[in-house]
């Protein structure tokens, strides 16, 4: 007779990979390998393989992206975000994944095939300054939001307590991907993460588009997530902004949702790292 709990605990890795990856195409989850760019238990690997983690501090750094004109107006000229934010979602989560825990040959290719697209984006913003997505200093910004946000999301949700060294040694692990993407400044301390991000500030803008894009982001809903889920992840995602950065977006601070949403994003870890233990 099969085990009630273990079946249980199977469904829900089933509904949480279909999220992640398009399985009616035939993908799956990308297996982690003994030759990847990272070895085992170290911080990028502990940190990247937390879901609600990197989905809280995902969201969050899409969002600040987003008030960079020129990684904003990548995304509008040369994607089709509107119609599928999911999918784009997806492939980010997915090249995320294969850089971090997959073969490094397959590690380098997905980073060849990111270089070759950003070569092909390009145009000018609506005030006719030129952009191109392989600019260094936009990849940087790109990158910094990234970096902060996933190690924001494991020190919320996961493990706030990790030492400085740790959280130091994940900036220089997580630069050789940014620095393959071209990337330029890239942090390898929390320090230096910090003074990056304040320099690089300077170049946001808030917008009308940016808020649009913000609210899509916010309002999307994978298939197969339940809406309750959904709505803790949102919550949580803004809480996690700067004030500075609400106010631009518009967004509103969660205040009566904010405990009872961040007290169930830790029920959900916990879940989750147990359905996935021995994967």
């Amino acid at each position: 007779m099969a085990d009630p709990i273990e079946t249980l605990r199977l469904r829900l890795v089933e509904q949480v990979r279909g999220v992640f990856n398009d399985t009616q195409s035939g993908q799956k989850p990308v297996p982690p390998s003994d030759d990847a760019l990272f070895e085992k238990d170290t911080p990028i690997r502990n940190v990247h393989a937390d879901l609600v983690g990197m989905m809280t501090g995902g969201i969050r750094g899409l969002l600040l992206q987003m008030l960079h004109p020129h990684a904003l107006q990548g995304v509008l000229d040369h994607s089709n975000f509107r119609e599928d934010m999911h999918g784009r979602l997806r492939r980010t989560a997915r090249f995320i994944a294969v850089t971090t825990f997959g073969h490094r040959d397959e590690a380098m290719k997905a980073i060849e095939r990111v270089n070759r697209i950003h070569a092909r984006v390009g145009g000018t913003l609506p005030d006719g300054t030129p952009y191109n997505a392989a600019n260094p200093r936009t990849l940087a910004w790109v990158h910094v939001v990234e970096a902060q946000s996933f190690l924001a999301g494991y020190l919320r949700h996961v493990r706030p307590d990790m030492p400085s060294r740790e959280q130091d040694e994940y900036y220089r692990q997580f630069a050789v991907i940014a620095r393959a993407l071209g990337a330029n400044p890239v942090p390898e301390s929390r320090n230096e993460a910090e003074s990056i991000f304040r320099e690089l500030r300077t170049d946001l803008r808030s917008s009308p588009e940016a808020r649009e894009v913000a609210q899509l982001v916010l309002s999307q809903r994978p298939k197969g997530t339940p809406p309750a889920l959904q709505s803790i992840i949102r919550a949580e995602s803004v809480a996690m902004l700067p004030d500075w950065a609400r106010s631009m977006l518009r967004l509103q601070k969660p205040v009566l949702t904010a405990f009872p949403a961040r007290a169930a994003t830790w029920g959900v870890g916990r879940t989750l790292r147990w359905a996935f233990r021995q994967y």
